[in-house]
């Protein structure tokens, strides 16, 4: 759907991904088959692109940092290294006075152990690469936590407490280069076991 937004605008559209069967690769002018780091297919997609810009937050912000010291790269790598982690999100909501579900994030066995009893019940997320109910696990009790902090590997997690939540709704902002924002209207989410099915 990107990839056609953007050529019904009038854009030719150059791929990157992984997949040489990609949906948005299939649906572009053309697509470099490589790695999202890979140094030489970063280079090509900055001799032929005049911006870039990424459909989802797991692209690689150094791949980014580096495009962009050639070209225009919207998002920044900077903020993409913060939408990558929920941990560094949560911190940069927290500082910009935006306010987050009660949480904790657990990186070690001290860290874990030192859980305030009122996260709890709760749902630890891993800090990266996890999303549509991936990575993420609803735990009532301490051992639950423990259990499913050590199903998830032991890698950094935030643990949200879990709110009685009416609902969930997405608000896509964005903002020009020349300063203006516009916005999409407001939609509600609805979700099956823990999966976005319709927004």
């Amino acid at each position: 759907m990107f990839v056609h937004a953007a050529q019904t605008l009038g854009f030719d559209t150059l791929v990157l991904d992984p997949d040489k069967y990609s949906p948005a690769g299939a649906a572009a002018h053309a697509q470099l088959c490589a790695p999202y780091d890979d140094e030489r297919a970063l280079a090509g997609m900055a001799g032929r692109c005049d911006a870039v810009t990424t459909e989802f937050e797991n692209v690689p912000a150094p791949s980014l940092a580096s495009l962009a010291q050639d070209i225009f790269v919207a998002p920044s790598a900077a903020a993409v290294a913060i939408c990558q982690d929920r941990a560094a999100e949560k911190a940069h909501f927290g500082r910009a006075g935006v306010p987050c579900a009660p949480h904790a994030v657990i990186e070690t066995p001290q860290q874990l152990a030192g859980v305030d009893d009122d996260l709890l019940p709760g749902i630890p997320k891993t800090s990266r690469l996890g999303y549509d109910g991936k990575g993420q696990v609803t735990v009532a009790d301490r051992a639950a936590l423990a259990a499913a902090w050590a199903d998830l590997r032991q890698v950094p997690c935030v643990l949200e407490k879990r709110l009685p939540l009416a609902y969930e709704l997405s608000i896509i902002v964005a903002r020009g280069a020349d300063g203006a924002i516009v916005h999409l209207p407001v939609q509600q989410n609805l979700h099956r076991s823990g999966i976005l099915a319709l927004t």
